[in-house]
């Protein structure tokens, strides 16, 4: 007997190979989840320029993310995480700009407004065509954030996260049919509302997702887009990662300094065996 409805996560033709370039961009989730592949040696940039909520914001972050990549000549990803969060955007009334974070400024200073399914998808589209024209074979997967905006109402929260979905579905169904795909959508939002559905895997706010619930959709995407020699790293790779974790009693003593070398060195010979 099925006492949970199991959420379907369609294999992309492309796998995450260990240290793989990786961009992480959108609300806390994609904080949380980027921060779990930082953990893994991935070579994972993070929401380089804050948690960003809504697509304008993400979009923003895109853009300035591709030019100073540019100018520094860094590898360009070739996996990009978009996670939405929200289709509410404030612009400035003094400006009309629609901008990433409100610093704490006093609110009469913003207007909020809501994206249409639309205007979603064009932001989205921006976002997509930016990143190709810096790697053509970039693939791009997006996420919605099952973080739940309790200052909207729960009604309102649930119709922002319909439209991103929505958006979200139609930007993929658009690519042409004779192309190889390179957008993607991740279920998280599914994984964690639909699949998991119950509050004990939410934190004591009863909004946001707690560890064991994102340790799950870790799981679920190692199990989905990790290639065979990435899982087998991070297997090769938990020991170490222990080990270097390790709080000692005393830490100045000369057995925890050879246990520390052993160590490192243990890391540095793993991170050359997988450096291809």
């Amino acid at each position: 007997m099925e006492f949970r409805t199991p959420v379907t996560i369609p294999t992309p033709p492309f796998q995450i190979e260990p240290l793989e370039v990786m961009l992480f961009v959108g609300s806390c989730f994609a904080d949380n989840i980027g921060q779990r592949f930082v953990e893994e040696k991935f070579r994972a940039t993070v929401n380089p320029y804050g948690t960003m909520y809504n697509p304008a914001s993400v979009l923003h972050t895109v853009e300035r993310f591709c030019q100073v990549c540019g100018q520094d000549a860094q590898p360009f990803p070739r996996i990009v995480f978009i996670t939405l969060g929200t289709n509410h955007i404030y612009r400035l009334k003094a400006t009309g700009e629609i901008v990433d974070n409100c610093q704490k400024r006093p609110q009469q200073l913003f207007r909020e407004e809501v994206l249409s399914v639309d205007e979603i998808v064009d932001y989205l589209r921006q976002c997509v065509e930016t990143l190709r024209f810096h790697r053509p074979d970039v693939q791009v997967v997006f996420t919605v954030s099952p973080i739940r905006y309790a200052k909207y109402g729960f009604h309102e929260s649930q119709l922002s996260k319909a439209s991103l979905l929505l958006a979200v579905d139609q930007l993929l169904r658009a690519q042409p049919p004779s192309s190889v795909s390179h957008l993607f959508y991740f279920p998280a939002y599914e994984l964690v509302l639909d699949e998991l559905r119950d509050y004990r895997f939410y934190k004591e706010d009863m909004l946001h997702p707690s560890a064991q619930a994102v340790e799950y959709l870790w799981q679920q995407l190692v199990e989905h887009y990790f290639s065979s020699s990435a899982r087998r790293f991070l297997q090769e790779w938990k020991p170490i990662k222990a080990a270097l974790s390790h709080r000692p009693f005393h830490p100045d003593s000369e057995e925890y300094r050879r246990f520390l070398a052993d160590a490192q060195q243990k890391e540095r010979e793993l991170l050359s065996r997988y450096s291809h």
